[in-house]
C-alpha cells in the first residue's frame, strides 16, 4: 500500500510539472507576428575563395527557420525579408551570416575550414593538445554522449564507445563498480591494474573504501562500494583515456595501466543562464532464465532418486515427498527481484560570465531504488562550484572548482539471486495468514529472512582544486596547481536474530553486526614552468614541473554482537561483545620531477618527448626512485604538397608513433617492510603479536615499455576519418608473492620477479558523415579493438604457486580446465580425458585445457540522426568471449535446486546421446564427482558474447525564443541483447548477481 502511494505521488508530482512548465513553453512559441515585412525573393551565387561554385550548400533564414540547397552551379533562390540575415554552411567550410541589408542578390564565398579534428582540444593532463596534432592515443567522451545514460559511475558512459579499453558492469546493484582494463591485464596481480584517475587536476583515489565482510554478500568482488559512484556524471564535461606511452610516460609510475581524466563542466561566457534538468523513470531485470516448473521439476527429483536406487524417499526430501503441496508453483525470480526500480533525477545549474571573470554553480539528487522486494535504495547528493578569472592583461589566471558529494545506500545484506534461481517452484508461500514469514514448520530457508539484514553505507567525497597561472614573460608562464580529495565511508551490516527460523530459539542477544568506517584524505602540489616560443616555421613548447603528494587512509572494522534488543543492533555501544577485525593507519607518499619537450616544425613534423623522476615510499630506500619517459613523433603527411595536389580527395594523414617506459607502484604500502598482527588469542591476559612479513628492501617498480604505430586519415574534407592503431605492450619485473619454504613460517616474500606479460592489439576508429542536407543529419562511429595477451616467461612456473593458474603463451585471464569426452552412452555420467594414463582424473595432472576469457574482440557503432528539431542517438555495444555456463554454478542436476530447462536433454537409458548426464540427487558418489568436474572442464566454457542496445535516445528541441529553451527527451538503457549465453547476462557472465538494469527514462530541460 506504502509502495502505491509513493508512485501516485511521483505521478501526481510530474503530471503537475508538465501542467506548470507547458504554459510557458507555449508563451513562448513563435508562429508568426500579427504584422509582417514584405517578402522578397533574394537569389545569388556560392563559390569557394578559388571562385568555384559550391553545390549542396545548406542555406537557412535566421529568423524563420526555412530554407534551401544551392544547385549544382552554385545558384540558389528563397523568400526572405530584407532585414533578415542568412547562415550558409557545408561540411569542410567555415559557416557564413550575411545580413540580406535590402539587398536582391547575394553572392558569396565560403572559407575552407582547417577540418574538424584542428578543432577538437584534447586534454592531456599537463598540457593540451588539438586532435590534429597529437602524438599520442588519446579517446575523448564529451557530455553530449554521457548524459544520453542514465548513470551513476562515469566509467559507464566509455562502453562501447573507446576503443582499447574493456569496461564491464559488475552488477546492477546500486553502487556496484565497474572494471576497467585500458589495453589488457599487465600486471600478474589482481589489484595492480587499475588506472590512474584525475579530476579536475587532481589524483582520485579509485581503490574501494570498504570491508569485504560487510558488503561482500550484495557488491560483487568483496570490494564494497566504488568511490567513483561519488563522481556525478552529470557534472562531467569530457572525458580523456590515455593509453600509450607517448600520453602517459609523463605519469610516471602511476601510467602504467592508463590514465581516466576527468573534466567537470565550467561556467561560459555570456548572460547568467539557469538550467533545471528533471527526468524520472524505471528499470527492470531485462533477461529471466527459463527455469523448470513444478510438473518438470518433480519429474527431475524423482528420476534423480530412482538413478541413485534410493526408496522410499528421504524425510528431508520436502519438495517430493509430499510434505510441500506438490501443486504450488511460484515463480522465484518475480518474487525475489521482478520489481520495478524507480529512478528520479533533479539538477540545476546557475552559469554564466564575461570574458574575465566565469562561473558555475551546480546541484543534484539522484535516487534509485533496487528490484528487490522491500524498500531499498541508494541517494546521492552532489553540489559542484567553480569559479574562473584573468586579468584584463592576461597576466594572472585563477581558477578554483569544489566537488562535493554524498550517496546513502540502504540494501538488502545479502544478494537474493541465488535462492531465486535455486528454490524450488513448489516451495511454501512467503507469510502465513497474519504476515509473519512462513517457516512451514522448519521444512525450508524463507528467502525474505534476508531483508531482516541491512547493509547501510554512508559516503561522502570533496574533491577540491585551486590553479593560478602567472605570465612571467611572453611565452612564458608559471602555473601551480593545488588539490585536495576527502573521502569518508561508513558501513554497517546487520544479522538479526530474526533471519534465521524462530524455531532455533534464538533471541537479541544472538543478534549481531559488522560496523566499518573509513576514511582517506590526500593533497597535492604541482608547480610548473611552461615556454612557448614561435621561431617562424617552427614551435618550441617546454614544460617542466614537480609532484608532492600524501595520502593517509584509516579503517577501523569491528564486529558487535549480543544486543538487549534488536532496535539497537546499529548502535554499537549497545553489544555486549565487541571484537575488532581490522585497524590500519597508513600513509602514502610520492615525489616527482617531470617534463615535456614538443617541437612542430611546419604544421607536419611534430616531435614529442615526455619524462619523469619519480619517487614512492612503497618501495625501500635502495629503489625508491625510478625514471620513466617516452618520444612520440608524428608525420601530417597530408599537408605535404605532393598529397595536395595529387590527392585532393584526401582531406588529412598522419603517421604518428610513439615509444617509451611508464611504472606501476600498485603494490599497498609497506610491503617492503617487517610486518606484525595482534594475535586474538591471550597468554596472561595479554594479546600476543605475530610476524606477517619478512623484510625486503629490494624490490622494485614493476615496468611498462609501451610501443604503438598509428595511422589516422580523412576523406572529402573529413567527411570520413578512419583511424588504425597496433599496440605492443610488455610488462616486466613483476611484482608477486614468490613461495618460500614452509620452515621459514612464511607463505611468500613479495619480490620482483622477472616474468613478462605481453599486451598487443589492433584498434580501429571510423566516423562518416553520410547524409547532410538542409534539415536531415546522419553520422556513424565504430570502433574495434582486436587484442591479444600472454605469459611471454615466467621463470620455474611449474615449480610456483602460480603454476595451477598460468601457463606460459597464454593470456593471464586464462583458466586451465578438464578435457570433456561427452556423456558415455553406456553410464550416463560425464566423461574426461585422462591425460597422464594413471587411470584416475585428477587435478593439476589431468586439466590440460587452456580456455581463453579475455574477448577476442570487442567495440561499438553509434549513429545520431538529427531531422530539424529531433535528436536519434543509438549505441550498440559488442563482445566477442567466453564465460563460464549457467550449469558450471548450479549444483547437482536432480539435486533440490530447480534448473534451466535445458537439462531436459539429459541420459535416460543406455545408447542415449545426450550433453547432460543422468539426474542424480547428490546421493551418488560417481555422479557428483562427475558433476564436479564437469563444472571445472570445458564443456562448462561456453559462448560469451553478445550485441546489446546500450543506449537509445530520442529528443525534442522545442521551438521558443531565444532566451527561453525546453527540450523533452526519452532514453532508454539496456534495452535489447542478442546473445547465446545460458545464464541472467553475458556482459558480467553470472548468476549470482543482478545483472545491469534495463532502463527508461522521460525528461525534460529547460534554459532560460
Amino acid at each position: 500500500m506504502q509502495h502505491s502511494i509513493i508512485r501516485m505521488r511521483r505521478g501526481i508530482l510530474l503530471v503537475l510539472l508538465y501542467v506548470f512548465l507547458m504554459p510557458f513553453c507555449a508563451f513562448y512559441m513563435q508562429a508568426g507576428t500579427a504584422l509582417e515585412p514584405p517578402q522578397a525573393t533574394i537569389s545569388g551565387t556560392v563559390t569557394d575563395t578559388s571562385g568555384n561554385p559550391l553545390a549542396g550548400v545548406n542555406l537557412v533564414v535566421e529568423s524563420k527557420h526555412i530554407g534551401t540547397i544551392s544547385d549544382v552551379d552554385g545558384s540558389f533562390s528563397i523568400t526572405a525579408d530584407p532585414t533578415d540575415v542568412m547562415v550558409f554552411s557545408m561540411v569542410g567550410y567555415k559557416t557564413l551570416s550575411v545580413p540580406i541589408s535590402g539587398r536582391g542578390e547575394v553572392n558569396v564565398q565560403l572559407k575552407e575550414d582547417v577540418t574538424v579534428l584542428g578543432e577538437v582540444v584534447l586534454n592531456a593532463g599537463y598540457y593540451t593538445v588539438s586532435e590534429r596534432e597529437r602524438t599520442g592515443s588519446i579517446e575523448k567522451v564529451t557530455a553530449v554522449d554521457i548524459e544520453q545514460q542514465p548513470l551513476n559511475n562515469p566509467l559507464g558512459a566509455l562502453q562501447g564507445r573507446v576503443a582499447g579499453v574493456e569496461i564491464t558492469q559488475t552488477s546492477g546493484v546500486p553502487g556496484a563498480r565497474f572494471d576497467i582494463k585500458i589495453r589488457g591485464q599487465s600486471s600478474i596481480r589482481t589489484g595492480g591494474n587499475d588506472p590512474l584517475y584525475i579530476v579536475d587536476g587532481v589524483p582520485y583515489a579509485s581503490e574501494p573504501l570498504g570491508d569485504v565482510q560487510t558488503s561482500g554478500s550484495i557488491l560483487p568482488g568483496g570490494k564494497g562500494f566504488s568511490p567513483l559512484n561519488l563522481i556525478n556524471p552529470a557534472d562531467i564535461e569530457s572525458i580523456e583515456v590515455l593509453k600509450d606511452a607517448d600520453a602517459t610516460a609523463i605519469y610516471g609510475s602511476r601510467g602504467a595501466n592508463g590514465v581516466v581524466l576527468i573534466t567537470t563542466r565550467s561556467g561560459s561566457i555570456g548572460k547568467t543562464k539557469v538550467d533545471l534538468d528533471i527526468s524520472t523513470g524505471f528499470g527492470t531485470v531485462a533477461n529471466k532464465m527459463d527455469l523448470l516448473g513444478t510438473e518438470e521439476y518433480l519429474k527431475m527429483r524423482q528420476e534423480a532418486y530412482f538413478n541413485d536406487g534410493i526408496e522410499p524417499l528421504p524425510f528431508n526430501a520436502y519438495d517430493v515427498n509430499g510434505t510441500w503441496d506438490q501443486n504450488r508453483e511460484t515463480d522465484w525470480q518475480k518474487e525475489l527481484f521482478g520489481k520495478t526500480a524507480q529512478l528520479t533525477t533533479v539538477k540545476g545549474t546557475l552559469s554564466g560570465g564575461n570574458e574575465q571573470t566565469r562561473f558555475l554553480v551546480s546541484g543534484s539528487f539522484n535516487r534509485q531504488t533496487t528490484v528487490y522486494p522491500g524498500d531499498f535504495d541508494n541517494d546521492n547528493i552532489s553540489v559542484l562550484a567553480n569559479f574562473h578569472h584573468k586579468t584584463k592583461d592576461d597576466k594572472l589566471t585563477f581558477r578554483f572548482s569544489v566537488n562535493y558529494a554524498t550517496s546513502d545506500n540502504n540494501l538488502v545484506a545479502t544478494d537474493l539471486i541465488r535462492e531465486a534461481l535455486a528454490l524450488a517452484p513448489n516451495a511454501p508461500k512467503l507469510y502465513n495468514g497474519d504476515g509473519t514469514l512462513n517457516w512451514e514448520n522448519s521444512t525450508w530457508n524463507n528467502p525474505l529472512r534476508n531483508l531482516e539484514g541491512k547493509y547501510l553505507a554512508k559516503g561522502n567525497n570533496l574533491i577540491g582544486n585551486a590553479s593560478v597561472e602567472l605570465r612571467l614573460l611572453k611565452g612564458l608562464h608559471l602555473t601551480t596547481n593545488l588539490g585536495f580529495t576527502q573521502s569518508h565511508l561508513k558501513e554497517l551490516r546487520t544479522i538479526p536474530s530474526t533471519t534465521f527460523d524462530p524455531a532455533f530459539g534464538l533471541g537479541s542477544d544472538q543478534s549481531s553486526a559488522i560496523h566499518n568506517n573509513s576514511d582517506r584524505t590526500s593533497w597535492i602540489v604541482e608547480p610548473q614552468l611552461n615556454w612557448s616560443h614561435d621561431m617562424g616555421s617552427t614551435t618550441l613548447d617546454i614544460l617542466i614541473g614537480a609532484t608532492l603528494q600524501e595520502q593517509n587512509s584509516n579503517r577501523l572494522s569491528q564486529f558487535a554482537m549480543g544486543f538487549t534488543n534488536n532496535a539497537l543492533i546499529e548502535n554499537i555501544g549497545a553489544a555486549s561483545d565487541l571484537f575488532i577485525l581490522g585497524n590500519s593507519e597508513v600513509q602514502y607518499r610520492y615525489a616527482a620531477l617531470f617534463g615535456r619537450f614538443n617541437m612542430n616544425h611546419k604544421g607536419k613534423y611534430i616531435l614529442n618527448i615526455t619524462g619523469r623522476r619519480d619517487g614512492s615510499s612503497r618501495f625501500g630506500p635502495d629503489n625508491r626512485f625510478s625514471n620513466f619517459g617516452a618520444i612520440g613523433a608524428a608525420w601530417i603527411f597530408s599537408r605535404e604538397s605532393f598529397i595536395e595536389d595529387h590527392l585532393r580527395f584526401l582531406s588529412y594523414g598522419k603517421l604518428r608513433g610513439s615509444y617509451g617506459t611508464s611504472g606501476n607502484d600498485q603494490i599497498g604500502d609497506y610491503q617492503y617492510l617487517d610486518t606484525y598482527s595482534f594475535d586474538n588469542a591471550q597468554y596472561q591476559n595479554i594479546f600476543g603479536l605475530y610476524p606477517t612479513r619478512l623484510f625486503n628492501p629490494g624490490f622494485s617498480w614493476e615496468e611498462n615499455k609501451k610501443l604503438e604505430f598509428a595511422i589516422d586519415l580523412g576523406f572529402l574534407l573529413d567527411r570520413i576519418t578512419l583511424s588504425g592503431s597496433f599496440y605492443r605492450n610488455r610488462s616486466g619485473n613483476q611484482l608477486v608473492g614468490i613461495p618460500l619454504p614452509a620452515t621459514t613460517g612464511f607463505g611468500s616474500l613479495t619480490a620482483n620477479l622477472d616474468a613478462t606479460v605481453e599486451n598487443t592489439g589492433w584498434e580501429l576508429g571510423l566516423h562518416t558523415v553520410n547524409l547532410r542536407t538542409e534539415h536531415l543529419t546522419w553520422t556513424s562511429s565504430l570502433n574495434l579493438t582486436l587484442p591479444k595477451s600472454k605469459l611471454l616467461e615466467f621463470p620455474d612456473l611449474e615449480g610456483s604457486t602460480y603454476a595451477n593458474q598460468l601457463v606460459i603463451g597464454e593470456p593471464l585471464n586464462s583458466i586451465k580446465v578438464y578435457k570433456s569426452t561427452g556423456v558415455d552412452p553406456q553410464t550416463g555420467l560425464y566423461g574426461f580425458e585422462d591425460f597422464n594414463g594413471d587411470g584416475i582424473i585428477s587435478t593439476p595432472e589431468d586439466r590440460q585445457v587452456v580456455k581463453n576469457l579475455n574477448p577476442k574482440y570487442f567495440g561499438g557503432i553509434s549513429n545520431n540522426l538529427s531531422y530539424r528539431n529531433f535528436t536519434l542517438d543509438a549505441l550498440f555495444q559488442f563482445t566477442r568471449q567466453l564465460g563460464r555456463s549457467y550449469l558450471a554454478n548450479r549444483g547437482v542436476v536432480g539435486g533440490m535446486s530447480n534448473q534451466s530447462k535445458n537439462v531436459l536433454n539429459r541420459w535416460q537409458e543406455v545408447g542415449d546421446q545426450t550433453v547432460i548426464q543422468r539426474f542424480t540427487s547428490g546421493q551418488d558418489p560417481e555422479g557428483s564427482m562427475a558433476h564436479n568436474f564437469f563444472t571445472e572442464g570445458d564443456a562448462s566454457i561456453e559462448d560469451a558474447s553478445y550485441l546489446r542496445l546500450r543506449t537509445l535516445s530520442l529528443s525534442y528541441q522545442i521551438p521558443l525564443e531565444r532566451n527561453f529553451k525546453c527540450k523533452i527527451f526519452l532514453r532508454g538503457q539496456n534495452l535489447w541483447t542478442i546473445t547465446n549465453y545460458s545464464g541472467l547476462d553475458p556482459e558480467t557472465r553470472s548468476s549470482s548477481t543482478i545483472p545491469p538494469l534495463r532502463y527508461i527514462t522521460l525528461g525534460t530541460r529547460l534554459t532560460f
